[in-house]
């Protein structure tokens, strides 16, 4: 039994005990509902981690395309599965209802991994349509089910989101160590399968929990006249799941083609985010506000995602190329590994963190945002600081990767989880889901900056298998791919400091138009 397979059945343990620990200590303040939602999202985000940790690799050491050429796909993709939010969140709102959106993502999901379990450059294609429009559906609607759990005062909000993010980063945690393991060990393919595979399990644990009734009147499809109306004989439910399919060739096409999906995309970011700005005109001074407070943070949130989402690109390949992963005892990781290091440190701090929050109030949303933008900025600093102890051929030690890793998660529990929440309090509770798909658009601009960013850092000069066995001992040029990364990482760490400094400055006014939401 090799150290990779010790590793993986050690995580699944690690993670069974920690989520039986949470659910017995928390299970008589929480709806029952949370907990099979818990699992849902374990299992979908398991399925999303464990084709990403793989996606970069593939397709630079598999596909064997270029820094640039991959870098250009991955952004496509991160960019795509973040914009179709806004579109399921609005269906699920106005036709289908929460649940049928989180059953339809999650075959259209399962379709996808599967689907890249062949090995062929169009299908590969084809399946990053299923997964871009399946998590559309999936992604806005699970998040605001669980908004609907909860009173907008009930004081378990934030700790119920919390617990859900425990759940995301379990299956986060798990996804690298499995996929990733089995995917360089034995072949991609079978890696992508075992993303398919969590995705089923995901959601024959919705249907299960709905059969049992355990979501009450949560979630369903509103009664309206554009539900009860029928088009060529079909109802409007069924003309979402005919189009849902539909729009697969669509993204596939936008994938391939992705300046177009480019340009495409940050037209509609500017539309959907101006027709915000416009409703929150129309609403009387408070929800005005609330909804300007929005608006502001989604900036924030916009620049912290760029520079956290460089985790599954530019990070990825720094790992493979720059950094020593060769650890006592465990021999030479696999570089997807690493990216289970982020979901570790969030399945170990989440219940401090919600213990955190509730024994001190005092903190404004705004704060902890601020303080997320300071802590990414650190993590960036720590890779530059391990220029220092670089070896003679530009690798550094594997412990500041581990350590940049560390600062990013407890970045991210002072924003991910609290910007859920955030906008489940202040957003008009007809228009949730909504805004929450417009929330997760941050993601979609993200992706596209982040693309920029990776092309930065970009070693075309250079064939990219010729840094493959950089860390069992050759040269190449390491030295040089390592100025290039750790310049780029300077600045990044400096505009997020003084992102943190601007929005402290601007916590005092936001926390007024807030009216009293903590």
């Amino acid at each position: 039994m090799d150290n990779g397979f010790i590793l993986l059945i050690s995580a699944w343990l690690f993670v069974a005990i920690m989520t039986t620990f949470t659910i017995l200590t928390n299970k008589k303040y929480h709806p029952r509902a949370l907990f099979y939602l818990f699992f849902v999202e374990l299992w979908e985000r398991f399925s999303y981690y464990g084709m990403r940790a793989l996606l970069m690799l593939y397709m630079v050491k598999g596909l064997l395309y270029t820094d640039t050429k991959s870098s250009a796909i991955y952004a496509a993709y991160v960019a795509l599965v973040y914009s179709t939010p806004v579109l399921g969140g609005l269906l699920a709102e106005k036709i289908i209802g929460s649940r049928m959106s989180i059953v339809l993502g999650a075959i259209l999901m399962a379709i996808g991994h599967l689907t890249m379990a062949v090995e062929n450059d169009t299908v590969f294609l084809i399946a990053l349509g299923f997964l871009i429009v399946g998590n559309g559906f999936f992604k806005p609607n699970i998040s605001s089910l669980i908004g609907k759990l909860y009173h907008a005062d009930d004081k378990n909000r934030d700790s119920g989101f919390t617990i859900f993010y425990m759940g995301i980063n379990s299956g986060a945690f798990l996804a690298p160590i499995t996929c990733g393991y089995i995917g360089e060990t034995y072949s991609y393919h079978y890696g992508f399968a075992i993303a398919g595979i969590g995705m089923l399990a995901g959601l024959i644990i919705f249907w299960w929990a709905q059969q049992k009734g355990v979501y009450e009147d949560k979630g369903l499809a509103p009664i309206n006249s554009i539900t009860q109306n029928n088009w060529a004989g079909l109802s409007a439910k069924r003309w979402v799941v005919i189009g849902s399919f539909l729009l697969v060739p669509v993204f596939t096409l936008l994938i391939k083609y992705a300046s177009i999906a480019e340009m495409i995309l940050y037209a509609v970011c500017f539309g959907v985010i101006a027709t915000l700005l416009y409703m929150s005109l129309k609403e009387e001074k408070q929800q005005r506000e609330k909804l300007w407070v929005i608006l502001v943070l989604f900036v924030f949130t916009t620049l912290f995602w760029t520079f956290f989402e460089l985790a599954g690109s530019a990070i990825t390949l720094f790992t493979e190329r720059n950094v020593d992963r060769t650890v006592s005892g465990l021999g030479l990781l696999p570089t997807s590994l690493f990216q289970a290091v982020n979901p570790l440190f969030i399945i170990m701090l989440a219940p401090l963190f919600s213990l955190l929050w509730e024994k001190l109030p005092s903190i404004t949303i705004p704060q902890k945002f601020a303080l997320a933008m300071f802590q990414i900025g650190i993590g960036f600093m720590v890779l530059v600081w391990a220029k220092s102890s670089a070896n003679g051929i530009g690798l550094i030690p594997v412990v500041f990767l581990v350590l940049m890793y560390l600062f990013h998660t407890t970045a991210e529990l002072c924003l991910s989880p609290i910007g859920l929440s955030l906008v489940s309090k202040l957003s008009p509770q007809r228009l949730v889901a909504f805004i929450m798909g417009i929330w997760l658009l941050s993601a979609t601009i993200a992706g596209l900056l982040g693309g920029m960013i990776t092309n930065l850092t970009s070693q075309e000069s250079l064939p990219s298998q010729r840094f493959l066995s950089a860390a069992a001992g050759f040269n190449f040029e390491s030295i040089r791919s390592l100025d290039v990364y750790l310049d780029v990482f300077n600045w990044i760490a400096w505009i997020c400091i003084a992102a943190g400094v601007l929005l402290t400055l601007l916590s005092g006014i936001l926390k007024r138009w807030m009216h009293g939401v903590s």
